[in-house]
């Protein structure tokens, strides 16, 4: 489709979490020209919701919508225009949600082929393969019941179902990036030891497979993004040398540039210069990102390295229930009143769990929004006397039957604390069930996989390709020093994009320079301890600094940031979006002959 004498496979990324826009998908099949579409639906707390709707039914556990919507609407285009799609859209049960898609396709009366990998849920045969599991933190223990249990497969099966035909592949857990490095080994029969293509292929999933957040979303400047209602959404243009081209369709809003794409390939990342994958460990700090005209910026300079013999594990247990309650107050000292809310509903329930031999609260978490809470002693003045707040109360604990007394007393607060209460956001709190992620690492040797291509699995023989990891982590970049001219300070925001994201309990901040001359000054600025220090109030464990020279940038890896992550955490923000945008507000000295000021 890309009309040049040299292959170029255009894909998609039609989805970066179950949730997403449903034009997405349309706009790049009618709009995009592109050869598969791929779709990104599981996140860790994805996975736990799924888990609890197959253990209410054992059909489900998959992305409803991806079949009853998606696939329902877009099945006779893609037939019409030869799209293939790869899809995680499986879950918990990706054999369900192809016998699904199957009946969708015998209904419209197409003969398009659906292929199934599976193989990677490991609950069916959880207990013989406990003794296997190898916890990913030292000391931790495995849990005695398991609510899931999948590893992260990689882009081989993919790439063997689409050889034997299928037009749609689903898939249970896989690393989010096999959904595009699957279609490249099946087009370009790239060899399964050409460690720098299989990096390259990667690289190019990680950049579309969160969707629209390549093409402009999340962005730092936002400012200079079009049209968000008609964001585009990012179709990656790859070469059989694992270079590529991110675009979007034409005729949308949204940007690609240097920036937009420099952000998405520091979104959830640690070492930069060693990321694991099933297929291959990448080192993209040579990575270079380039603008090559309007809404095109070309991604070169992946390198890769064996893959470990281990897949990833990500499991989760069921660990007691939470609740949530929101209300507002309103008026003077507004953040006052609130907080005396908070204690005075807490003191009350835990007068009432010592009556009833309840226990304690495992964990609570008072957070006045609109005060600039999560920003802690770097809250503003102005927003500590915001007259308008949003009380957010949560709470967990081992027993229902206490969170059931607490979503009791949070209305009474209506009448018996605080001047100015109202808005009890969504009535009366519902305690739930408490699912938390156990991370541990399985032998590959030990998974057997296999893939459906007919309704019936068949095994199917991964080739177990393993070797040294190790790399050399990326050196110091050579900069020319500061001088010792005068200084002022600058906001980061004025030197520097970031962004944010989480993998786990820990969360990642990715610095790029919008200058290459900038790094310098903010290297100075943003050591592992000042970051620490400026984030004391969130995060509990050490603060990493990865340099990362291709992009003229820094990559920060902060332990135990988000109390416990995901749907575990009680915070506001449990998954780090915000703490990018946090530190671009970090004070960075600058020679004054810059010319910089605190404002764009």
């Amino acid at each position: 489709m890309s009309g040049s004498s040299e292959k170029t496979i255009r894909i998609g990324g039609a989805s970066a979490f179950w949730g997403d826009s449903m034009v997405a998908a349309p706009q790049l099949l009618m709009q995009g020209e592109v050869d598969y579409l791929i779709f990104d639906y599981l996140a860790e707390i994805t996975m736990s919701i799924m888990a609890r709707m197959r253990a209410k039914d054992p059909a489900q556990g998959y992305a409803t919508d991806f079949v009853a919507v998606t696939m329902k609407r877009l099945l006779p285009e893609l037939a019409r225009r030869k799209v293939k799609v790869v899809a995680n859209a499986g879950g918990v049960n990706p054999a369900a949600c192809a016998a699904a898609i199957r009946a969708l396709i015998a209904e419209a009366g197409l003969s398009l082929k659906v292929g199934v990998v599976l193989g990677d849920d490991l609950l069916p045969k959880i207990d013989a393969l406990k003794p296997k599991l190898e916890p990913m933190q030292h000391g931790a223990t495995v849990p005695e019941r398991f609510m899931s249990a999948n590893a992260y497969l990689g882009a081989v099966p993919i790439a063997a179902a689409l050889k034997a035909g299928a037009d749609i592949v689903v898939t249970g857990r896989c690393v989010d990036s096999a959904l595009c490095l699957g279609p490249l080994l099946h087009e370009f029969g790239w060899d399964l030891r050409d460690f720098d293509r299989l990096a390259a292929g990667s690289l190019a999933g990680h950049i579309i497979e969160c969707g629209a957040q390549a093409s402009g979303g999340l962005f730092t400047d936002w400012r200079d993004v079009p049209d968000w209602d008609n964001i585009g959404y990012p179709i990656a243009e790859v070469s059989a040398d694992g270079s590529f081209v991110v675009t979007k369709p034409k005729a949308t809003g949204g940007l690609v540039s240097t920036g937009t794409v420099s952000e998405q390939l520091v979104y959830e990342i640690g070492d930069p210069a060693s990321y694991h994958l099933p297929d291959v460990t990448c080192d993209f700090t040579a990575v270079k990102i380039v603008q090559v005209g309007e809404n095109r910026v070309r991604v070169s300079g992946a390198k890769g390295r064996p893959p470990t013999d281990r897949y990833k594990v990500s499991a989760t247990y069921l660990d007691g229930f939470r609740a949530v309650a929101h209300l507002t107050i309103g008026g003077i000292e507004a953040r006052e009143k609130a907080e005396r809310t908070a204690e005075a509903i807490l003191r009350r329930t835990r007068r009432l769990f010592a009556m009833l031999n309840l226990g304690d609260y495992r964990a609570t978490s008072v957070e006045v929004l609109g005060t600039e809470a999560m920003y802690g002693p770097h809250a503003q003045p102005g927003a500590l006397a915001s007259r308008e707040v949003v009380l957010k109360l949560s709470v967990s604990h081992a027993e229902k039957t206490a969170l059931d007394i607490f979503a009791r007393e949070i209305a009474p607060a209506g009448t018996s604390f605080s001047p100015g209460t109202t808005g009890f956001f969504g009535g009366r709190p519902t305690p739930q069930p408490v699912v938390k992620l156990f991370s541990c690492f399985i032998a590959k040797a030990a998974l057997p996989i296999a893939l459906d291509m007919a309704g019936m699995a068949e095994p199917f023989d991964l080739p177990l390709i393993s070797g040294d990891t190790a790399g050399e982590p990326a050196g110091q970049p050579d900069l020319r020093p500061l001088d010792d001219s005068p200084r002022r300070a600058v906001p980061l925001m004025r030197l520097a994009w970031a962004r944010s994201g989480d993998k786990g309990d820990d969360s990642n901040i990715g610095i790029i320079a919008r200058r290459p001359e900038y790094l310098p000054a903010i290297r100075a600025a943003l050591t592992e301890e000042a970051v620490q220090r400026y984030f004391s109030h969130l995060v509990e464990g050490p603060v990493e600094r990865f340099e990362w020279p291709g992009i003229h940038g820094l990559n920060f890896l902060l332990r135990h940031a988000l109390g416990g992550g995901g749907i575990a955490s009680l915070r506001n923000d449990p998954q780090g979006k915000a703490y990018a945008q946090m530190l671009l507000d970090y004070p960075v000295p600058v020679p004054v002959a810059w010319g910089l000021t605190d404002s764009q």
